[in-house]
Order: structure tokens, then sequence, then C-alpha cells
């Protein structure tokens, strides 16, 4: 099997976009039920949910407080799964309960080692 990565993207600054405590309460059970699925397959391998702060460093060292672009939609986390295929990470990834919200997305990687060790 092969690792796949699985980006969450979402509005996650607009105060209007974000849920009650109640509804956040409900999100993270669905959440954690996908994850269990994965688990109960055993093709969890990782992941975790990122903060709304960051920097972004372009070249010539410019520095900019970030990841924001022109885009709300901002990456909110990620997990790495085994899969073995694109279609069946792709399969994974399409049943994220993030989906169910308007103009959430998510978005599927292959993780390709480029290192090797000495």
């Amino acid at each position: 099997m092969d690792e796949y990565l699985i980006l969450m993207r979402l509005d996650i600054l607009t105060k209007d976009s974000q849920p009650s405590p109640e509804q956040l309460q409900i999100y993270m059970k669905q959440y954690q039920d996908w994850i269990d699925t994965i688990v109960a397959k055993k093709q969890f391998l990782s992941g975790t949910a990122l903060s709304t702060e960051g920097r972004v460093v372009k070249s010539n060292q410019i520095i900019t407080d970030g990841p924001f672009v022109e885009t709300k939609e901002s990456l909110a986390g990620f997990i790495i799964i085994q899969a073995k295929s694109f279609e069946d990470a792709t399969n994974i990834a399409k049943k994220c309960p993030i989906l169910m919200g308007e103009g959430n997305s998510v978005e599927v990687r292959k993780v390709m080692s480029i290192h090797t060790e000495e």
C-alpha cells in the first residue's frame, strides 16, 4: 500500500462561518467516526489539525503573516493514510464530513519519498 495525504480546507477565519459550540461538538463526532472507520481498516497513519496562525516564507527571505491569500479557504488539517490506489484514497476522502460544509474541500495527494537514508 502507498501513503496518501488528505488535506482538509475550509473557512476557519470568517466569524459567520464558525459553528456554535453545539454544532462543533456534532462536527467533531462526525469527524472522529470517519477517522475511526479508517483506523478500523488499519489505513490511518497520522494526522492533526492546524492553527489559524502561520507565516509564509518566500524567496528573498520575505516573511508574511499567513498562510492566507485572497481566499477564505484555509488548510485546517490533514491526515496520512495507507491506500491501495489513488482511487481507494479518494473514496476514503469523499467520506470526510467536512465536505458537508458549503465551499469546503478535500485534496488527496500521494506521498512521494525524495529522501534516501545513507
